[in-house]
């Protein structure tokens, strides 16, 4: 019987995900350009076979979910699904936060006034085992640097494992296994790409 597999889908662009600001309780809606990426996403995403069928709270990524063709009777709301809170980084882009802090690493050092690493690896932690849990595959819709995270311990490493793994906007990853080892099977694929 075949290992369950988790897919993760990172929201279509938004002006903030454009820009590079950081974006985690800004609730911003998805740009035109990122509804079209939304929906490109469904007939590959449509074609799977899965159990569940999980969501971040926050408008771009249940806006994603519904234009990639799941009606929000099928979605459950998972709040460890909600973005790294980057606190008092919120809307800034990393090169601004490096003038006040020229050796932040946000994988390593968190966000004053938001969460620490060891606070979203437990986030994360809680999204792998209800997936691994799974008879069948789940499909997870959310934001880019929590579901770098879910896909770091997925693999085994430590959250800073994320910081390795670039995930742009409007795309989906398989995280499954090779024999009984979770692995990384595959990662930011856009639209048009199969994903089973």
């Amino acid at each position: 019987m075949p290992e369950p597999a988790l897919f993760v889908v990172r929201h279509g662009d938004t002006e903030w995900s454009q820009n590079g600001r950081h974006t985690s309780t800004t609730d911003l809606p998805l740009l035109a350009v990122g509804e079209d990426k939304a929906r490109e996403l469904a007939p590959a995403l449509q074609s799977l076979l899965y159990a569940r069928v999980l969501c971040s709270p926050r408008a771009r990524a249940r806006q994603t979910c519904l234009l990639a063709g799941f009606s929000a009777e099928r979605v459950e709301t998972c709040e460890d699904l909600v973005e790294w809170d980057y606190g008092d980084y919120e809307g800034l882009t990393s090169a601004e936060i490096r003038e006040q802090r020229p050796d932040w690493d946000l994988w390593r050092d968190g966000c004053p006034g938001g969460e620490c690493p060891a606070q979203v690896s437990a986030r994360a932690d809680r999204v792998v085992a209800l997936a691994a849990g799974s008879a069948e595959a789940v499909i997870a819709f959310a934001h880019g640097h929590i579901l770098r995270a879910v896909a770091a311990r997925w693999a085994g490493f430590e959250i800073a494992g994320g910081a390795r793994l670039l995930l742009a906007p409007a795309t989906v990853s398989k995280l499954g296994h090779e024999h009984a080892t979770r692995v990384i099977e595959i990662w930011n694929a856009p639209a048009g790409q199969p994903f089973g």
